[in-house]
């Protein structure tokens, strides 16, 4: 029996290959645009409730309401971002350009722990390793970030339209998720979660640890305190090892200068006060918090800053917990049971 493709199978195949080609050349094009996208839905998701509110209960404008907020995401999450990159490019660009001067401080601490403790772990192969993996990540991370500037204006002309069009954007959303009606509400509400978790929760914690750093260094004689506190903010979101990252190089480094007071007490100080403010910091925030498990903000850290620059510390994360998320949806919706 010979096998024959009705003309409408050929025609529907042929227009979804034309519809594939050309949605790859758009999305090929609006890559640079990705940042500034999930940039605002990220704002649009912490920005709804307030909007709703001032629209609903106080009868502004929505327009107005829509630039209210806009002006209030400024002033609270964008300026001390781009203060914390200007900081990080202003002082960490020598040693970028110039390794060598943050091999000496390598150079120090290794002979220290070498003499003191016997232990080899900063010795020259392994700091040109460390060198060889950490410089091209942070150069690149550097150059990203200051691309991404440029898409600050784009991700707020998004976010204007999606907050004056709350309603209709969700109601489009409902209808064109092709999932069945719980699971378009379960994912609605755990993207949620994960957007607090990531862009607001995990942040705050950071910035917490960050000042505490920063006050300590600044006691007991870090000379670049401000960039120490805002790296310390930095390395917080990483699983694990976190903020230690930070404190216990630079206790160490007072020790093999010889402030030994010095280094004790900023040893005492990250270990205590810094560990502490994380832990209760978590606790108090752990309503607003996704239950996330650590590997996927490490990975998602590790994935985001390739793909965004310095902002991929917050949308790493969300982008590969939405993964996951959608992964579970499908296996619900098209499961075997549901065969």
């Amino acid at each position: 029996m010979d096998f024959q493709l009705h003309p409408n199978k050929i025609r529907q195949v042929l227009f979804l290959l034309a519809i594939l080609i050309v949605g790859y050349i758009i999305a090929k094009e609006m890559y640079f645009m990705l940042g500034a996208f999930m940039g605002a839905i990220t704002l649009y998701v912490l920005l709804r409730s307030p909007m709703i509110h001032l629209v609903v209960s106080k009868k502004w404008p929505k327009w107005v309401a829509a630039l209210a907020m806009m002006l209030a995401s400024m002033v609270i999450l964008v300026v001390p971002l781009v203060w914390m990159v200007s900081v990080l490019i202003d002082k960490v660009q020598p040693f970028i350009q110039n390794p060598d001067s943050l091999n000496q401080y390598f150079h120090l601490v290794h002979e220290y722990l070498l003499s003191k403790y016997k232990v080899d772990i900063l010795n020259a192969e392994n700091i040109a390793k460390l060198n060889a993996m950490v410089l091209p990540m942070v150069q690149k991370t550097m150059g990203s970030t200051l691309s991404a500037v440029g898409n600050i204006f784009i991700m707020y002309l998004m976010l204007y339209f999606m907050l004056v069009n709350v309603k209709e954007v969700e109601l489009w959303l409902r209808n064109q998720i092709p999932f069945k009606q719980h699971n378009v509400q379960r994912i609605m509400n755990e993207f949620r979660g994960i957007v607090y978790s990531n862009a607001l929760a995990i942040p705050m914690v950071a910035a917490l640890q960050g000042v505490v750093g920063l006050i300590g260094y600044g006691i007991f004689g870090v000379k670049e305190f401000v960039l120490m506190g805002v790296l310390t903010a930095i390395c917080s979101m990483i699983p694990v090892v976190g903020s230690m990252l930070i404190y216990l190089p630079l206790g160490v480094y007072q020790l093999a200068i010889g402030n030994t007071t010095n280094g004790i007490f900023l040893l005492l100080w990250g270990f205590v006060l810094i560990g502490s403010v994380d832990n209760i910091a978590r606790f108090m925030l752990q309503k607003k918090m996704a239950n996330m498990h650590p590997l996927i903000t490490l990975f998602g850290v590790f994935i985001g800053v390739n793909m965004f620059g310095f902002m991929g510390i917050i949308f790493g994360p969300v982008l590969l917990s939405m993964f996951l998320l959608l992964v579970k949806i499908y296996v619900d919706e098209f499961g075997k049971a549901n065969v």
